[in-house]
């Protein structure tokens, strides 16, 4: 597979998306520069974490109109797949890709820490090899990551099966105090109707590492492989 990692003016975790995918994963990675206008035939478009472009106005909303994502808009209107992971999910959301908003932490501080995540659905390639209700402990890093919606919304992605995952405890159980930033319904990542854009806040590429003592993250991005290799 080839992927693509979008840079951004402001990315922090591009580096370590690449790093992940090329020498963890042995997969073709190209960057893919903000201006650009060429996705260079990648299969897959990941919008990685950062502050891009400091996060004025509100994070994501000024990256959106990038000349890139006109392109990464394009694909995946025509059903290509993409990853927006923390920033790349705000910046999504701004994008109309996914439903809802991610509003500023009800404590107004950045958080950055390890938290617990559980897969919500087996029918996804992010989740391919979650089984459900499957326990993830991934890192946070973020300062607007409470995922907003309407009552409307939130039942529609419900009902469609769009949750990806809700954070929990280390036992499973979701709940207020397991919910570090205030997300409705402890939701922590969903994808869209077409089952090919995703969002979530917690950085999986963070968590792909046996010398960081943890690889839980790896079992998303071998799902994504396994299932569109088979694909392909």
């Amino acid at each position: 597979m080839k992927f693509g990692v979008v840079v951004f003016p402001g990315s922090n975790c591009d580096h370590d998306m690449i790093y992940v995918l090329k020498k963890k994963l042995q997969q073709k990675v190209v960057a893919l520069w903000h201006k650009d206008k060429d996705l260079q035939g990648v299969d897959f478009v990941v919008l990685p974490g950062g502050f891009s472009y400091g996060d004025y106005l509100r994070s994501g909303a000024i990256a959106r109109f990038s000349p890139i994502m006109e392109e990464v808009i394009r694909f995946a209107n025509k059903g290509g797949y993409v990853l927006g992971i923390c920033n790349g999910f705000q910046i999504l959301c701004e994008a109309h890709l996914l439903p809802g908003a991610l509003l500023h932490n009800p404590s107004h501080r950045f958080i950055c820490r390890n938290t617990y995540i559980r897969s919500e659905t087996k029918n996804s390639v992010i989740t391919a090899l979650t089984s459900q209700g499957k326990v993830l402990k991934i890192p946070i890093a973020h300062g607007e990551g409470r995922f907003y919606a309407s009552k409307d919304t939130i039942r529609s992605i419900a009902e469609n099966d769009q949750v990806l995952f809700s954070y929990c405890d280390a036992d499973g159980n979701v709940s207020q105090e397991a919910n570090p930033n205030g997300s409705v319904n402890n939701i922590a990542g969903i994808c869209n109707t077409g089952r090919n854009v995703f969002g979530m806040m917690p950085h999986p590429e963070r968590a792909c590492d046996a010398e960081l003592g943890n690889e839980d993250g790896k079992l998303i991005f071998d799902g994504i492989i396994n299932s569109l290799c088979i694909k392909t």
